[in-house]
């Protein structure tokens, strides 16, 4: 039975706009941060989950037409009406489930590295 919001829409749009603010962020966390924002956007209240739902679909037919990571791309540089909002919620999900989940994460979404030996203060 399908969904709504259209889970494939919202995974594919929510991988492209992680892939922009965080592209160090590796594809296995950017995996599990997606299924995060999905899961979380199908617990919605049926109000918002429907205004949501229409704007994944129609965020999806334009990303087919020009492009997911275009779209994404356009959509995270631009703070358009409606649009805008649809990119901060799945934004808000994504940082939060990042830093919660793995509090070291840099800026650019990349692993910090461990400090090498020669690094590390007097123990």
């Amino acid at each position: 039975m399908p969904t709504f919001p259209p889970a494939g829409a919202i995974a594919k749009f929510s991988d492209r706009l992680i892939a922009f603010d965080l592209p160090s962020l590796p594809v296995d966390r950017r995996l599990e941060v997606v299924t995060f924002t999905g899961r979380r956007i199908q617990l919605l209240p049926s109000p918002l989950r429907l205004g949501v739902g229409l704007v994944a679909a129609a965020v999806g037919a334009l990303g087919r037409v020009v492009g997911t990571t275009r779209m994404a791309g356009f959509a995270a540089r631009r703070p358009l009406p409606v649009l805008g909002e649809y990119v901060r919620l799945v934004r808000s999900l994504t940082f939060a489930y990042v830093w919660e989940t793995w509090p070291d994460t840099l800026r650019d979404g990349g692993p910090a590295r461990a400090p090498r030996p020669d690094e590390r203060g007097p123990s």
